[in-house]
């Protein structure tokens, strides 16, 4: 029991900036809360030794001869997107009121109302690029309402928040778990929609090539796609330089063949987003670990 003490305290701690950064934010309109939050995680990402040593690390892997005043310029870029990004998700009920600012496009978005007239369930994959809440709260817009797949924080302060703000874009939400994973089947097979972010390094997973190098990587998107034969729809919310303005691309489905194949090409398809705007992805992630 004493030893939760210290833990505790130091999730508490650890809570307080972003507590007060919610509380500030409240009291400011949509699109200023978004600047605020913006300025400080960039200014966080950029300066902050924790931070920027995570974001250099990927970059020096990804582009070795990249010069480090465009590393900088990409880490600020880093922070200004993931800031306002997480603070649309926190706010995410007004968020959901915003969707005439999203503009969407791509093959797949008439692949997955294929699937919802045929009464079939579909799979969206992507990634924590851009805004991809985005993704969820359009497709709900259009009657195609998306569960999705989280990690529980591990910050039992900030949990309640960050669940909050997800389950406003679309239901139902399970946690990444045995469990989470039946509750996702029971849904697609009943003609559900599913949302999965499969950028993330994962455990004991193929390794598979992401921006240049195998690290491990998910395949249960690929895995339940071809059990269910359901559509595997790639899937990204590209934010614009105005910082308002969401730009959603449902790609074409990705081919039914094995899942490492599948997998493969989803990397392939999210690196030539990443290349094409590398400071909307986030590099915090470490996404190359044990290489």
């Amino acid at each position: 029991m004493a030893s939760e003490k210290p833990k505790s305290l130091f999730y508490f701690l650890q809570y307080l900036p972003v507590a007060a950064l919610l509380a500030i934010s409240k009291l400011l309109p949509f699109d200023a809360r978004g600047a605020l939050a913006g300025s400080v995680v960039s200014f966080a990402v950029r300066w902050l030794p924790p931070f920027r040593r995570r974001v250099e690390e990927g970059l020096c892997r990804v582009y070795p001869d990249m010069p480090r005043s465009e590393r900088n310029r990409i880490a600020s870029a880093v922070g200004w997107n993931m800031g306002r990004t997480l603070t649309e998700i926190l706010h995410n009920s007004e968020f959901a009121t915003k969707t005439g600012r999203f503009i969407a496009s791509g093959p797949g978005l008439a692949a997955l109302h294929q699937a919802r007239a045929e009464g079939k369930g579909a799979l969206i994959v992507s990634g924590h690029f851009g805004q991809w809440e985005a993704i969820r709260h359009y497709l709900k817009s259009e009657g195609l309402e998306t569960g999705a797949v989280y990690r529980p924080n591990s910050n039992p302060w900030y949990e309640p928040h960050f669940l909050g703000g997800i389950r406003e874009g679309g239901a139902p939400i399970v946690p990444r778990s045995n469990a989470g994973t039946l509750q996702m089947v029971r849904h697609i097979r009943k003609g559900g929609f599913f949302a999965i972010l499969a950028d993330q390094y994962v455990q004991w997973a193929e390794k598979i090539p992401f921006l240049g190098h195998k690290t491990s990587t998910t395949t249960s998107p690929a895995e339940l796609a071809l059990k269910y034969d359901l559509p595997l729809v790639p899937a990204f919310g590209l934010r614009d330089g105005d910082g308002r303005t969401i730009h959603i691309t449902f790609e074409e489905p990705i081919a039914h063949t094995d899942a490492v194949t599948m997998m493969t090409e989803f990397n392939e398809r999210i690196a030539a987003r990443i290349h094409a705007n590398p400071g909307q992805w986030y590099w915090l992630h470490r996404r190359w670990k044990n290489l």
